[in-house]
């Protein structure tokens, strides 16, 4: 099981996916046992698209701030 500090919760409103390398991101294609440090920096949150800067760990350093959230942009 992985540690609260490994496991990142998006920020943005009304999401709150919670990405767990224990689980990775079958949708996104990502693997079990990827550390949210080596996700792509293209991959996106499989609910609202949010960027990895929307993500905040769930405890440890950098756990309560939200700032720097940047959604999508549409084309």
């Amino acid at each position: 099981m992985a540690n609260p500090e490994d496991i990142y919760r998006c920020q943005t409103v009304n999401c709150g996916y919670i990405y767990d390398p224990d689980r990775g991101d079958r949708k996104g294609k990502i693997p079990k046992g990827t550390r949210f440090e080596d996700l792509p920096d293209s991959w996106r949150c499989p609910i609202c698209g949010g960027t990895k800067k929307c993500f905040r760990p769930l405890a440890g350093p950098g756990s309560v701030d939200a700032t720097n959230c940047e959604l999508p942009t549409q084309d």
